[in-house]
């Protein structure tokens, strides 16, 4: 299983499924990421933490472990 997380910065990647519950799971899909949508990952903070994606043309900061959650192919 290949998530969000461990897609390669500059890729272009598509959601196959949400593994988080809850309101966590209920918060991503809030910010526009469901099952089908593309994602670019733009680029990640200093540190590694968070994200910088580009989705339904819009920027996206996303925690990694939260990231972890969604899996692409």
């Amino acid at each position: 299983m290949k998530t969000l997380k461990d897609a390669p910065i500059g890729s272009t990647v598509k959601v196959v499924k949400l593994h988080g519950e809850g309101a966590i799971r209920r918060r991503i899909m809030d910010m526009g990421i469901t099952k089908g949508v593309e994602i670019k990952i733009r680029k990640t903070a200093p540190l590694g933490d968070p994200l910088e994606l580009t989705v339904r043309g819009y920027e996206l900061s996303l925690r990694k472990a939260d990231a972890a959650t969604i899996e692409v192919e």
